[in-house]
């Protein structure tokens, strides 16, 4: 996927969150982008974003 393809899906997803009232922030885009870079898993997404959440199970 090239970057340009990259920041389109992000900012898509973006938009359509944000029109079901979420927000999303700059760090969540980043993890978006480092998983879409297969920098990290999924799995490791996820961690990440229950953390920020406050999920704790």
């Amino acid at each position: 996927m090239s970057e340009k393809q990259m920041e389109r899906c992000i900012k898509n997803a973006t938009f359509s969150l944000e029109m079901e009232g979420f927000s999303v922030d700059e760090q969540t885009k980043e993890w978006c982008r480092k998983l879409l870079n297969k920098e990290i898993s999924m799995e490791e997404y996820i961690a990440l974003a229950k953390v920020k959440a406050g999920v704790t199970a």
